[in-house]
């Protein structure tokens, strides 16, 4: 496997994703050559935040009262095997690192036979809508996510 920055060693890396979130790729989803296109990734990366947030009980954005909003700062996709039409995957994600507004999310896309075709990373921040700006995580909602991420740098 090639060697991908954010991954100093990947069975490590892999063992430590216990979140994931089920896709199958739509036929709307691939290209001329029946391959699945490469932006869709960013989707499912997408469709596993919003579910791994839910499972931690962080569903703030659902209240149009809620002030704070989670935003993608940055985002990357390493593309490891081929893709097709109807194939289901399972999008792991994990909190890699937490900071005073911002926290570095992994992605890891597995096919059913167990074949690695994606990794990810990704940077979110947390906004006040009011204001526009960063604002430090609530203790609740960075309690819900450091033990994940303290437990694997420990």
């Amino acid at each position: 496997m090639n060697k991908i920055p954010y991954i100093a060693d990947f069975a490590k890396w892999e063992e430590e994703f216990s979140f994931f979130h089920e896709v199958s790729v739509r036929f709307c989803e691939t290209d001329l050559y029946g391959h699945m296109n490469n932006t869709v990734a960013f989707v499912y990366f997408e469709s596993a935040r919003i579910e791994y947030f839910k499972s931690l009980g962080i569903t703030h954005w659902k209240e149009e009262s809620q002030d704070l909003i989670l935003v993608t700062a940055d985002l990357q996709c390493n593309y490891l095997a081929q893709i097709y039409f109807d194939e289901k995957l399972r999008i792991y994600v994990k909190t890699a690192k937490i900071g005073n507004s911002s926290a570095d999310l992994h992605y890891l896309g597995k096919k059913e036979d167990g074949t690695v075709c994606l990794t990810g990373r990704g940077t979110i921040v947390l906004f006040s809508r009011k204001t526009g700006r960063p604002v430090p995580w609530p203790d609740e909602m960075k309690k819900k996510m450091v033990p994940e991420a303290e437990t694997r740098s420990a």
